[in-house]
């Protein structure tokens, strides 16, 4: 990227940062944002950056955002227990919106279709540029259900020796599933964050918990 598209990505996810700073309490907000800004654009302007940044179905720019953010806290001495909920939270605004228009389709019966076709898509888009690997992907009428043996989410945070702070990115699913509740049941077994695996099963669920 060139100077006015690093500093374009800087403004738009700098301010999750400034928020987890400001609820968390932390002081000399200036110091640390001007430090996050200095590691993010060094970040953008990397090899690695441009290595990863080759997978139209992953929003690279706003992963590097995220991993910045957890080495900044890991450097300022937080634990990763503490780094999950805390950028989880500054960027709730993020995913408000989101589960919403999730929750309003989950009044409806055609809610499983739907969200078979989001899985249907997103799979088609995985494998044509290679940023996950299914070992198994079924789509079934009543159950959708997939094993990930490699994720280029949990490959970028490795890449920066922070692999179990992924997680946040693999919460995303649950996040989202938790505004389909009427007519999908979402089942994690494990993600690739902390295991071998990210094996998931999204169930048809009839309205069962009306």
């Amino acid at each position: 990227m060139n100077t006015k598209e690093i500093d374009k990505k800087y403004r738009a996810y700098s301010k999750y940062y400034k928020n987890l700073l400001v609820n968390e309490g932390i002081k000399d907000v200036d110091m640390r944002m001007s430090s996050y800004e200095k590691r993010l654009k060094d970040m953008y302007g990397s090899k690695e950056f441009e290595a990863h940044n080759v997978y139209p179905s992953t929003n690279v720019s706003f992963v590097y955002a995220v991993i910045a953010m957890c080495l900044e806290l890991k450097e300022a001495g937080y634990t990763d227990e503490r780094i999950v909920p805390a950028v989880e939270k500054c960027m709730e605004g993020r995913w408000d919106a989101f589960v919403k228009i999730l929750k309003f389709i989950d009044l409806f019966p055609f809610c499983f279709s739907v969200v078979r076709k989001w899985n249907k898509s997103d799979h088609a888009d995985r494998i044509k540029d290679g940023s996950v690997t299914y070992d198994h992907f079924e789509l079934g009428k009543e159950k959708v259900e997939y094993y990930i043996s490699k994720c280029m989410y949990v490959e970028m945070f490795s890449s920066y020796g922070i692999r179990p702070l992924c997680k946040i990115f693999c919460n995303t699913d649950r996040i989202a599933y938790s505004g389909l509740t009427r007519h999908v049941k979402f089942v994690r077994h494990s993600d690739l964050s902390d295991g071998n695996a990210c094996f998931d099963e999204i169930i048809k669920n009839e309205g069962r918990n009306q």
